[in-house]
């Protein structure tokens, strides 16, 4: 099953190392404040903030993580096709990294804004691969 799904595990790691990243990230720029709780982020806080933006895109990538990854391992274990499995994965897995960098660099309320289409990518990517399994599923 490694050696079929190789593909798809490496985009899993990816997406994971990703999140960690994310963490690491989020908590360096919530201590470099003068004042801080570990923990707590200061409500007031909005895009402006790189601390708001650090933290809403590990909290935005944790959140959406387990949707990804379930019906990915579900897939591996029911022997969904390794070669779609493995392509939504990436596009998945690419998306959150574009959506990540731009949370990081572009401080805006704006909405949609240049994040959204690729957060809209990633959960594209995603109703695929649940569509897909359904009907790997049923079949």
């Amino acid at each position: 099953m490694l050696a079929t799904y190789s593909f798809a595990i490496w985009g899993l790691w990816l997406m994971l190392t990703t999140v960690f990243v994310q963490a690491m990230v989020a908590s360096v720029a919530h201590r470099k404040q003068k004042h801080y709780v570990p923990g707590i982020i200061d409500e007031k806080l909005s895009h402006e903030s790189f601390v708001f933006r650090s933290h809403r895109t590990f909290l935005n990538s944790h959140e959406n993580l387990l949707m990804v990854f379930g019906p990915a391992m579900l897939a591996m274990l029911t022997g969904m096709d390794a070669y779609w499995l493995g392509m939504l994965v990436w596009v998945y897995a690419i998306a959150r990294i574009l959506h990540m960098s731009l949370y990081y660099v572009v401080a805006t309320e704006a909405n949609p804004s240049p994040r959204s289409y690729f957060f809209i990518v990633g959960f594209v990517a995603n109703l695929a691969l649940l569509i897909m399994l359904g009907v790997h599923l049923v079949a």
